[in-house]
């Protein structure tokens, strides 16, 4: 799309936004937008399903219930967007740059998230069912009643993240770096946790039953209150920590 193009619409977009009867929702539907730059451009609710957004400058955008199913926003830098309630279902967003990142309320099942930077993103009650996450940032990420069933979070660092009442049922934290996390009733039954750090961790009242937690780092992890029955373990008799079951 050549930039003549694209700026109409966005200019139509703007005035749609402002309730302006000659405006008009922005489509960009598989639209060819790599290496776009968009900093800061309101699109806000606009049609973006499938487009190719693979390399664009979209710190600090704002594309709250935008529709971005499909599209690929690889490589995309979305530092500081606004994400909010954001469909991006099936979203390649790999290696993206999502640091402070607004995603509270996004759709991100079966998203490809793989090695993408989310540290200190908002991601409250998100959906991230099957979503890939392996290896990707999430440091001092907001997580708090997300979804993540099924999802894919190998070697992913989730160090300070706060994942208090999450659903991880199945998912595969192997290796994952959760040291210092807050996983406070988070619901891990059928979880992979080999070899992940847990250092420090907050599992208060988590629900680990069936959990496999071979190999993984317990020192001073807090598992008072938490559901451990049938939790796969081969050094709970070198754990010193009190806890109830």
């Amino acid at each position: 799309m050549d930039q003549a193009t694209l700026n109409e619409i966005l200019k139509k977009h703007e005035l749609w936004l402002e309730g302006d009867p000659n405006g008009e929702c922005a489509d960009l539907r598989h639209a060819d937008l790599k290496n776009i730059d968009l900093v800061g451009t309101n699109l806000k609710g606009a049609h973006l399903i499938g487009a190719d957004l693979k390399g664009a400058n979209l710190i600090s955008a704002h594309l709250k219930y935008a529709d971005l199913e499909g599209a690929n926003l690889e490589g995309a830098n979305l530092e500081g967007a606004n994400l909010e309630a954001t469909n991006l279902e099936d979203a390649d967003l790999e290696g993206a740059g999502l640091k402070d990142a607004h995603l509270r309320g996004a759709d991100l099942i079966g998203a490809h998230l793989k090695g993408a930077d989310l540290e200190g993103a908002d991601l409250e009650g998100v959906s991230l069912n099957e979503a890939n996450l392996k290896g990707a940032h999430l440091k001092y990420a907001y997580l708090v009643g997300a979804d993540l069933e099924g999802a894919h979070l190998e070697e992913a660092d989730l160090k300070d993240a706060n994942l208090e009442g999450a659903n991880l049922e199945g998912t595969d934290l192997a290796c994952a770096d959760l040291e210092g996390a807050n996983l406070k009733g988070t619901y891990l039954r059928y979880t992979v946790l080999r070899y992940a750090n847990l250092r420090y961790a907050d599992l208060r009242y988590a629900h680990l039953k069936d959990a496999d937690l071979k190999n993984a780092d317990l020192v001073d992890v807090d598992l008072r209150h938490a559901d451990l029955e049938a939790t796969e373990s081969d050094y709970y008799q070198d754990y010193d920590n009190e806890y109830e079951r």
